[in-house]
């Protein structure tokens, strides 16, 4: 953060998100009744099967335009690959992977850039396109609106007990199943119904990005632990210890003068909470009317794990609180 503060701020009268604040993706309109969702990510592998790996990178890089409201139209693929250290077709099916899951989201690509590394990286820089008047923010959530999660949370903490030979099979095939998932279902029963504000939970965690949703200094959020959808035997493997990245230790860090756990939270269930998300679920704040129903539409749309996971107060002390 130190570093972008140092970088000139661009405006334009078109220029509809930009770097200000921390939403998912920029927004640019381009006519009164279309602007454009720019939005990049890659990263290394986190599983070993490189066809999954691509269809997780590829879904992870898509799930930001959900997130505003937008559908993907185009994408280009970032590789990075160490030439002469893997055989080339594990490349081939990382691509794959990666088409596969632009294909499904209905979109294509239209080219890409690679460089020899040292280690293979994968994403997509994605563009999507939106209407101006219903771009879905991470601000805007409302007092009194309900906290929906579309997808369980643990992957860091999964993927690290993979890498360590401490995961169950099905417990890593459910955490795989879920990154490889598009939000694209989620993302279209959002659209029948009056959403305040949207993120998609990734790097900083659920409390994280839960912050950024209260960063337009009116609302704060309340997260209640025992709500929260939860992947197979990730709590046990956080309570074991071993299984955190280093990730949610930089997040409860971060976190610590901004948020608030409270004493009777597991402390499981608080690692949780902070685990960095790959591929993970939509935070979608609504109001309390539509809460039930709009979960009921999410399950029967096939997105199983919706559930409400908090709700939305006036400004408290505290940005956000684990109860």
């Amino acid at each position: 953060m130190q570093v972008l503060h140092q970088l000139p701020k661009f405006a334009s009268p078109d220029l509809l998100v930009g770097t200000e604040t921390a939403d998912d993706a920029g927004v640019f309109q381009l006519r009164p009744d279309l602007a454009i969702v720019n939005t990049v990510d890659f990263f290394t592998p986190i599983v070993d099967d490189p066809y999954m790996f691509g269809q997780i990178a590829a879904t992870n890089s898509l799930s930001d335009v959900y997130a505003m409201g937008g559908e993907p139209a185009t994408a280009l693929n970032i590789v990075c690959f160490p030439k002469g250290k893997m055989d080339i077709q594990v490349l081939g099916e990382v691509l794959r992977g990666g088409a596969d899951k632009v294909i499904e989201a209905g979109a294509v690509i239209v080219g890409g850039h690679s460089i020899i590394d040292e280690e293979i990286k994968y994403g997509l820089s994605v563009t999507g396109t939106v209407h101006p008047d219903r771009i879905l923010r991470n601000i805007g959530a409302r007092e009194g609106d309900v906290l929906i999660l579309t997808k369980p949370l643990g992957t860091g903490i999964a993927t690290t007990a993979l890498k360590r030979g401490n995961a169950s099979q099905a417990g890593i095939d459910q955490a795989v199943a879920s990154m490889a998932t598009l939000n694209k279902y989620a993302a279209a029963v959002m659209k029948d119904y009056d959403v305040h504000a949207c993120s998609d939970i990734t790097g900083y965690g659920l409390l994280g990005h839960g912050l950024e949703m209260t960063l337009d200094g009116r609302v704060s959020i309340v997260f209640e632990a025992a709500r929260l959808p939860v992947f197979q035997d990730v709590a046990e493997l956080a309570e074991a210890g071993g299984n955190l990245t280093g990730g949610c230790k930089r997040n409860r860090e971060y976190l610590d003068d901004k948020t608030v756990i409270e004493d009777s939270v597991p402390e499981a269930l608080a690692e949780v909470a902070l685990d960095p998300q790959t591929s993970g679920g939509l935070l979608i704040a609504v109001a309390e009317k539509d809460g039930e129903a709009m979960v009921k539409a999410l399950v029967d749309r096939d997105v199983p794990a919706a559930a409400i996971v908090g709700h939305v107060t006036g400004r408290e002390e505290f940005g956000v609180r684990l109860v």
